[in-house]
């Protein structure tokens, strides 16, 4: 489902297969602990990279595995929904910057797992954001909109990633503020530009705990969502 490598500094966390990259409760919990791994082994400089093999990024939680519970899919849902919070607080908690390097489509949890990295970048050949719920009938949960609120600037750019089932390629996603970069021509493109990103952010050996901490400060609405409280939330005397 999914790997961690170490090159240096740079952890390379990996959606493997050529698959749709659904998070499935195993998946998830697959996620979370090799984000927990990177955590543990973390030092200064260290430096995240998420990226996917194939066509998706990810295409969102698995709704297949719930439907297939019939009466049941209401509840696999919610335990979808519920089990994916830690992955989103995970991210904001951990100490080094972060950089989704996006290989293709990228929907509904998949693009706010994206999006709870500190950078994105997409390619500019293939791939795009899709928040799908406006069209399949299922509402937002309230920690993606405030995720959206946290990281996406522009009230014209949320309504397109919300509220219109838009499907926004490269160059619009960059044109509205919601990603950093798009201007690779492969998924290999991307990963090389994320790691060369990755590299310079490394050389500068920052203290992730106080980077965390920093990060965790301008989010304060997301952080509450996600259950990083106050209590949890890092202080550091200058």
């Amino acid at each position: 489902m999914c790997t961690l490598e170490k090159r240096g500094d740079l952890f390379l966390l990996t959606l493997t297969g050529e698959d749709e990259h659904r998070f499935h409760p195993d998946t998830i919990a697959s996620v979370l602990s090799l984000l927990e791994q990177a955590k543990s082994q973390s030092t200064k400089g260290s430096v995240l990279i998420t990226t996917g093999h194939g066509k998706f990024f990810s295409n969102g939680f698995d709704l297949a595995w719930a439907q297939s519970a019939g009466h049941g899919a209401i509840e696999r849902m919610h335990q979808m929904v519920k089990s994916f919070k830690p992955v989103l607080a995970a991210l904001l908690d951990l100490p080094m910057p972060t950089i989704a390097a996006l290989n293709g489509h990228a929907a509904a949890s998949g693009l706010m797992f994206a999006l709870s990295h500190d950078y994105v970048f997409m390619r500019k050949d293939r791939g795009v954001l899709y928040m799908s719920e406006v069209d399949i009938g299922l509402p937002v949960p309230d920690y993606f909109s405030a995720l959206v609120v946290a990281k996406v600037g522009s009230g014209i750019a949320r309504r397109e990633l919300l509220l219109s089932g838009k499907k926004l390629k490269g160059e619009e996603a960059v044109a509205l503020g919601i990603v950093d970069s798009a201007a690779h021509d492969s998924a290999e493109g991307v990963v090389e530009a994320t790691v060369s990103l990755g590299e310079s952010l490394a050389a500068k050996k920052w203290n992730g705990e106080v980077y965390a901490s920093i990060r965790k400060s301008l989010y304060p609405e997301l952080c509450r969502m996600v259950n990083l409280t106050a209590n949890n939330l890092a202080t550091h005397n200058l």
